[in-house]
């Protein structure tokens, strides 16, 4: 019998070389896959290298130009893409790869190899709208492989629990009645997007949820926002498939921000999630996440979860900052 995760992962592949003091730095992938032995989880997994995501894939949400024009600045030797984005020589290829881990993780449960796929790589990528780079993020990854099940007739949830509002992936997808796109994020904050009263375009009208929580916020709001707001919204779109845009920065330990979430409040919102959709149909992809211990153990808990084991490293967090926004989340999207 085969394990049951398959990870695929570009750590090996990795020539995005960000500076030493760049938060979206090299490192980030190694603490991420410690979590996986520290989980108890290597025999559990099979470790996969990812294909390059091709300049189609890639096109299926960027513009040819925009694609083209990134192949030809990492070509002349990268740089300062935009203040926070960085592009080494080799960014072209990781960031590709990147991309085509997560469109591999579905191809493989959709082939019936695992019942978990985990993409693994970085830059990350939610940040990316269509024709720009922006907040650490080259290519939209999550928004890659969703327009690739969309495309193949099937319904795709996209769940975004990174700190930061995932706003390359909510402008793609805002009129495209396929795609659910939930973000919780702390706010104000970078990028300074994700509004409530964003729930889609005309053309598809509450197919996106934005629920924006002040720093302090903790498991237990999160997790009546998952019961109480989320599941009824998926509930409703009803997807064939899960994608999680699996931030970790939103930890309490997390230097770039402030909610204060831990590890196991972010293994129960997996498993929250994962029961939405039919079997073996969720992905999980890495996106921030910039603290090494929070990133390991917060990855271990996610992927422990969701294969039905119970690694918790810590306790669950608990307290009533952010409920205002739950409860006005609940009247607009009208549930009780």
């Amino acid at each position: 019998m085969a394990p049951p995760i398959n990870v695929f992962a570009t750590v090996e592949l990795d020539e995005h070389t960000t500076p030493s003091w760049h938060p979206e730095r090299q490192g980030r992938l190694d603490a991420a896959l410690a979590g996986i032995p520290a989980a108890g989880l290597t025999e559990a997994v099979t470790m996969r290298e990812p294909r390059l995501a091709s300049a189609d894939e890639l096109g299926l949400v960027h513009e040819p130009t925009y694609i083209a024009s990134v192949e030809r600045f990492c070509a002349q030797g990268g740089g300062d893409i935009d203040p926070d984005t960085f592009a080494a020589p080799g960014s072209w290829l990781t960031a590709r790869r990147t991309a085509g881990a997560l469109l591999d993780a579905v191809d493989s449960l959709r082939a019936g190899e695992c019942e978990l796929a985990f993409a693994a790589g970085r830059p990350p990528g939610h940040h990316a709208v269509a024709d720009r780079a922006m907040g650490f993020c080259l290519f939209n990854n999550v928004a890659v492989t969703a327009a690739s099940i969309a495309a193949a007739g099937e319904r795709v949830a996209i769940v975004d629990w990174d700190v930061h509002h995932g706003n390359g992936t909510q402008d793609i997808f805002y009129n495209d009645p396929r795609v659910l796109y939930v973000s919780t994020h702390e706010a104000p904050l970078f990028p300074g997007t994700g509004r409530a009263d964003e729930t889609g375009g005309p053309e598809a009208p509450r197919s996106n949820l934005n629920l924006p929580f002040p720093p302090g916020t903790r498991g237990d709001v999160y997790r009546r926002a998952l019961d109480e707001v989320i599941s009824p919204v998926i509930a409703e779109f009803a997807p064939d498939w899960l994608l999680i845009s699996a931030g970790f920065d939103g930890h309490r330990d997390d230097p770039l921000a402030g909610l204060e979430l831990t590890s196991a409040d972010f293994a129960d919102f997996a498993l929250r999630l994962q029961a939405l959709v039919p079997k073996n149909r969720t992905a999980v992809v890495l996106e921030g996440g910039y603290d090494f211990g929070a990133l390991s153990s917060s990855t271990g808990a996610v992927l422990s979860a969701l294969i039905g084991e119970n690694y918790r490293p810590e306790e669950v967090s608990s307290g009533d900052v952010g409920l205002p926004t739950l409860e006005a989340a609940k009247q607009r999207w009208e549930l009780r």
